[in-house]
């Protein structure tokens, strides 16, 4: 599904060079749950916002679904972005007076189908995800933290995208809070989702199949099959 070939990515600031991925090589294939681990300034932000079509590389591919990233014109990425790739993000990024559903719906704005149509894809990823439907018509600031991490993550797949992107998913959780929302992306790799994750907690990056360390712009171990530490509970809900 994604294949990096020796990527390069060089920011500039005046006249001062940081090199943030140094020849960075991998394939993963659909299906695989990953994490990607590394200290602050490894490289792994950088190759997440590649990965989403969010920035491109300063030399090397990117292919995803065997199309080559780094040549499409802005108009095709937002296209691909939109049809290809959900997002999970750290602060969530929900609209705090629009309630569960509303938020949800969002990325539906943008495409041809009616508001009836974009309700009940709302309605079927929120259950997929997990939520409960008495929490649907609840605004944000309702919700506990795993609540509305599910409601980031119905909205991610609202589009059933080819790939979830989940950078530093579990960061503002409670540690329990936080394995009940990896436990939810668990099963959704079961389910046969593809999901790459960001992280810089090793726990968190048990939860994953594969684990690849990164440091200094390169990719230092690769790890696969992950085995997870004794006793995780594999119960869903909160």
């Amino acid at each position: 599904m994604i294949e990096c070939k020796n990527l390069y990515k060089t920011y500039l600031n005046g006249d001062v060079k940081t090199q943030a991925l140094c020849g960075v090589s991998l394939k993963i294939e659909k299906g695989e749950f990953v994490a990607i681990i590394g200290p602050s300034g490894s490289g792994k932000s950088t190759l997440m916002h590649i990965f989403g079509a969010l920035d491109t590389p300063t030399s090397g591919q990117y292919f995803l679904d065997g199309k080559e990233v780094s040549k499409m014109s802005e108009d095709e990425l937002s296209d691909f972005r939109r049809e290809k790739i959900g997002f999970v993000f750290q602060a969530f990024n929900l609209l705090p007076r629009a309630t569960v559903l509303r938020n949800v719906m969002l990325p539906l704005l943008f495409t041809k189908t009616s508001a009836k149509e974009r309700e009940q894809c709302a309605r079927e990823s929120l259950k997929y995800a997990g939520l409960e439907e008495s929490k649907f018509q609840n605004l944000s600031n309702q919700l506990s933290g795993g609540q509305i991490q599910r409601v980031a993550i119905a909205r991610a797949l609202i589009n059933n995208p080819s790939i979830i992107l989940a950078d530093e998913p579990t960061g503002n959780l409670d540690t329990k809070t936080g394995h009940i929302v990896m436990q939810t992306f668990q099963e959704l790799n079961r389910r046969g989702h593809t999901i790459i994750l960001i992280t810089h907690e090793p726990e968190i990056a048990q939860f994953a199949n594969r684990i690849i360390f990164i440091r200094d712009g390169l990719i230092e171990k690769d790890i696969y099959p992950v085995k997870s530490p004794p006793g995780r509970s594999t119960r869903q809900g909160e």
